[in-house]
């Protein structure tokens, strides 16, 4: 049996959406030029899916990505392109990368800017969600996943605090956040997948 060929799913010429700070659309800007430098402010996503046994799935960067290749992170994360709503944007991509959908319930969202050397970086009004995994099979893409896991939640806050250079620093902000302000949320989440 040969491989299946997965359909390229990352464009550098997707038309990404660029907002001020209160996430207000002021024009576009092609993926590569949005982080050329130190980035240009625009919209993304962060997804964190859970299992019904309080586990979250993550994922390991693609080798061949230009920003952080090879480092572990949430779920899946990417932009809505021009003339796309976050909840198109939301299912698209987690069918693109994993295969999968799932109900999703918005949490928060943030600035931030980091920069990956002199490769470029990501400055984003990042919007993150959570969801159920329905238990589907997780099918990865290829040139977007190098690798991926079920971690309990307090296995990821050690890994975090014992070597945070293997994970994405929105990943590590984010997971801060969620369990500094939203675990009872998540532990719920989980309990509904459970009873499912």
């Amino acid at each position: 049996m040969g491989e299946v060929v997965r359909e390229k799913v990352s464009f550098d010429d997707e038309p990404l959406i660029l907002v001020d700070e209160n996430d207000r659309e002021i024009g576009y800007r092609s993926k590569v030029d949005c982080h050329t430098g130190h980035g240009t402010l625009h919209r993304a996503f962060s997804i964190f899916l859970f299992d019904n046994r309080g586990r979250v799935l993550l994922q390991q960067r693609a080798a061949g990505k230009p920003l952080w290749p090879l480092y572990w992170s949430n779920s899946c994360c990417s932009h809505p392109r021009r003339g796309e709503s976050m909840q198109q944007a939301l299912h698209r991509r987690l069918y693109e990368e994993l295969g999968l959908d799932a109900e999703l319930e918005f949490v928060y969202k943030f600035v931030y800017q980091a920069d990956f050397g002199d490769a470029g970086a990501e400055h984003e009004l990042c919007h993150v969600y959570i969801g159920a995994s329905g238990g589907g099979e997780v099918r990865v893409h290829p040139d977007e996943i190098a690798d991926w896991r079920w971690v309990p939640m307090d296995e990821v806050t050690r890994e975090l605090e014992n070597d945070p250079a293997r994970y994405t620093p929105w990943f590590k902000m984010e997971w801060k956040s969620l369990m500094d302000r939203w675990r009872d949320r998540l532990e719920q989440l989980s309990e509904r997948a459970a009873d499912a």
